[in-house]
């Protein structure tokens, strides 16, 4: 990973140099995969110890340009963020900021409009069943919002966050809108929007062949869960590897 800048307190901008180039890259594969939406979609992370100070994308910055030092740096608590210049989409601000107020666990947030998550998003049953390995992963570990009220202001951003406050709860099917993922780090959040992509891909693809499925059992399916919950390593891995390529191509993400 690029090496961790020094004696940056002067400079907002690279404060977190290794979490921002984290962020930037995962930004970069998220365009690339075109799990992104344009310019409407938003990541954060929390950099202190409550989760309310947290990086985020800037408002209308396409994902596949986004720099390390592109991130702006809020505060959750701060009511006048809206009002100052380089403020951030009011949208994002109302969501992120909410979840990273009320839910001290969300230390990475993702929230995107990937199709197959909004396909599954649109069903009036948007349930996964666990039918395959990366179905079962998220067995009993997301809630549906079945309340849409609208954009993700401050308002719906509070009624969103309110339905996360149980931290197994890893991954909100946002109804008739998209998915939004939690995670630990950069890394746990990505591979795990990764997956739930595949995941949601693979079961609107099992329905259009209007064939049975075979749903694994409860039972089978949790304990799938868990052992992928404690699978060493695989999340880091896979977000290293990613700044690698982006690396050797000689992107300029990490800038």
């Amino acid at each position: 990973m690029p090496t961790q800048i020094k004696n940056v307190s002067d400079q907002p901008n690279i404060q977190h140099w290794e979490s921002r180039t984290q962020m930037a890259a995962a930004f970069r594969w998220t365009a690339r995969l075109n799990m992104h939406e344009a310019v409407a979609n938003h990541f954060s992370l929390a950099v202190n110890e409550d989760g309310t100070k947290f990086l985020m994308n800037p408002d209308q910055a396409h994902f596949a340009r986004i720099r390390a030092s592109d991130l702006l740096l809020l505060d959750a608590n701060d009511p006048g963020t809206l009002d100052r210049p380089g403020a951030p989409d009011p949208t994002a601000w109302g969501l992120h900021g909410a979840v990273h107020r009320r839910c001290p666990h969300a230390r990475c947030v993702m929230h995107t409009h990937s199709i197959h998550a909004t396909v599954l998003a649109s069903l009036a049953d948007s349930r996964l069943p666990p039918i395959d390995q990366n179905c079962a992963t998220f067995f009993n570990r997301y809630v549906i919002d079945e309340g849409y009220g609208g954009l993700a202001l401050e308002a719906e951003g509070e009624r969103c966050a309110a339905q996360l406050q149980d931290p197994s709860k890893k991954l909100m099917i946002m109804g008739n809108h998209g998915v939004l993922v939690l995670g630990d780090s950069v890394a746990d959040a990505f591979n795990r929007m990764y997956y739930f992509e595949r995941a949601a891909e693979t079961y609107i693809r099992a329905l259009q062949t209007g064939q049975p499925l075979r749903v694994l059992p409860d039972a089978i399916a949790e304990k799938t869960a868990a052992e992928l919950d404690g699978y060493p390593g695989q999340s880091d891995k896979h977000l290293s590897e990613l700044m690698a390529i982006l690396d050797d191509e000689g992107s300029n993400y990490a800038s």
